[in-house]
């Protein structure tokens, strides 16, 4: 779901459904049958997102964008959890898996 940039105009043949708002006419959602149409659990995670670049990383690599999208997932769905239970979501993700990470310029 989106709303009506012309920036989404090629969504559908992405995705096997995909509904707009649009915001340029005032409209911010609606109701067709029991599915409520809306942009803004994208809204919000694109919020969480530019801060974090904004705010921490500043730059993303296009090499580890994926890693980047990846941490702003972890915080978008643990959202409405306290900082002790994310710390400890977190962990629990780690647990059995090793840090494989390659630095190029350290390789001879």
């Amino acid at each position: 779901m989106t709303d009506d940039s012309s920036l989404y105009s090629q969504m559908r043949r992405h995705f096997a459904s995909h509904d707009v708002v649009k915001h340029s006419l005032g409209e911010y959602s609606r109701r067709e049958g029991t599915k409520i149409v809306h942009a803004d659990s994208v809204e919000g995670y694109f919020s969480i997102l530019k801060r974090g670049i904004a705010g921490t990383f500043h730059h993303v690599s296009k090499q580890h964008r994926g890693r980047y999208l990846d941490e702003f997932d972890f915080r978008y769905n643990a959202r409405d959890t306290s900082d002790g239970e994310r710390a400890g979501l977190a962990v629990e993700g780690v647990n059995g898996k090793r840090l494989m990470y390659k630095d190029s310029s350290l390789v001879a």
